[in-house]
């Protein structure tokens, strides 16, 4: 009998064979094959934060919201306020559930009037689609999955600017943190250009979002752009590695379908100015308190590493939590992580006690971001 094999073949990103040919290491990540790294995640990391770097992140899907409806459908499948987002500035939010978790974080474009884009996780597009048009049809605004026809690479470092601004006339300077320009770009016109990213507000972070069909073009002439900056591509290794030094969740590991966005320090951009899926009840629970609280540590001693999993635990070895994401930070050199652990172990400045190999190693916890 012959076996009926289901399992879906990973996707590619339009420059895959490009990745593969300048070095990159191809894995499999969010059901897509992706350039985890091109020379070591540490070297790339330090490009970063030094210099200037490129991710491909193709894989993230971006969804289009147009029409009168569009607004009234963001309120209330979305967080945070949207009728407080000017044109051209963007916004953090999640999609809460029914339940009192989260379906997927994600950020929203102001991009025109009565037109929104959103850009989410790659492993939630179909989950995040359908949750769109499941709630579209009380609303009925125009929406659009535009995920395939588009190409997103993040320009990130201190001569992210120097570097992209050779490509254009608008002054990439004078866009705040958080915003979105349409523009021409690399000799193309209406090239949207967000200075939204991985690496914090004034160290040069841009996300630029390309047709597909000049990708490539686009992405050589960056890396001419950047040549006298010795621009390097960057993987997914040093991405995670700069999305942890900065604290922020990551789909999957701090935030998921049953997480509560109290829990997960969200409440910043949960906003009850408005009705939205399941506002009574996150409403209550952010009046009663929630019994756990992410925390952020930096161990205290050369070598330990924290690593997913690991166990969270007292001085005397009582578990009461685990690591949600955890490495060793190419900026500090030392370990660092994020964790689950019952409100009462969540004081900063307190000691947390990590289980790696068998024994307790001493952490600090700290106020975000770690650099």
């Amino acid at each position: 009998m012959q076996e009926n094999n289901t399992e879906k073949k990973p996707l590619t990103v339009p420059l895959n064979d490009l990745h593969a040919q300048i070095g990159g290491k191809m894995i499999e990540f969010a059901g897509y094959m992706m350039p985890v790294r091109y020379t070591s995640d540490k070297d790339e990391h330090l490009a970063v934060r030094n210099n200037v770097g490129v991710f491909d992140v193709s894989h993230m899907g971006e969804f289009l919201f147009k029409g009168k409806n569009a607004l009234n459908l963001l309120q209330y499948i979305c967080s945070n306020d949207i009728a407080s987002l000017p044109i051209g500035k963007a916004q953090y939010n999640y999609f809460p559930n029914e339940q009192g978790g989260i379906v997927d974080d994600l950020i929203v474009y102001h991009t025109a009037e009565d037109e929104y884009m959103m850009v989410v996780n790659a492993s939630n597009i179909e989950k995040d689609w359908a949750w769109v048009t499941k709630h579209n049809a009380k609303f009925g605004a125009d929406v659009q999955n535009l995920s395939s026809e588009y190409c997103l690479f993040a320009v990130q470092g201190v001569n992210a600017v120097k570097t992209l601004q050779k490509l254009t006339t608008e002054d990439l300077l004078e866009m705040p943190y958080y915003a979105i320009k349409k523009m021409n770009f690399a000799g193309l016109d209406n090239i949207l250009i967000a200075s939204t990213g991985y690496t914090k507000k004034g160290s040069g972070s841009f996300e630029v979002f390309v047709p597909n069909n000049h990708a490539e073009m686009v992405w050589k002439k960056i890396f001419e752009a950047g040549a006298e900056f010795n621009i390097q591509p960057i993987g997914l290794g040093a991405r995670d590695t700069l999305r942890l030094e900065m604290g922020y969740c990551l789909y999957g590991n701090e935030i998921n379908d049953t997480t509560s966005p109290f829990e997960a320090g969200l409440g910043w951009v949960t906003k009850f100015t408005k009705d939205f899926v399941n506002s009574e009840n996150l409403k209550a629970q952010k009046e009663q308190g929630v019994s756990r609280k992410l925390i952020a540590f930096k161990t205290k001693e050369q070598g330990a590493i924290p690593r997913s999993h690991y166990e969270l635990c007292t001085e005397n070895g009582e578990v009461i939590g685990e690591v949600t994401s955890g490495t060793l930070s190419p900026s500090l050199n030392i370990g660092i992580g994020l964790g689950y652990v019952p409100v009462q172990h969540a004081e900063i400045g307190k000691n947390i006690y990590i289980k790696i190999r068998q024994k307790l190693q001493v952490a600090e916890i700290i106020k975000l971001p770690f650099v």
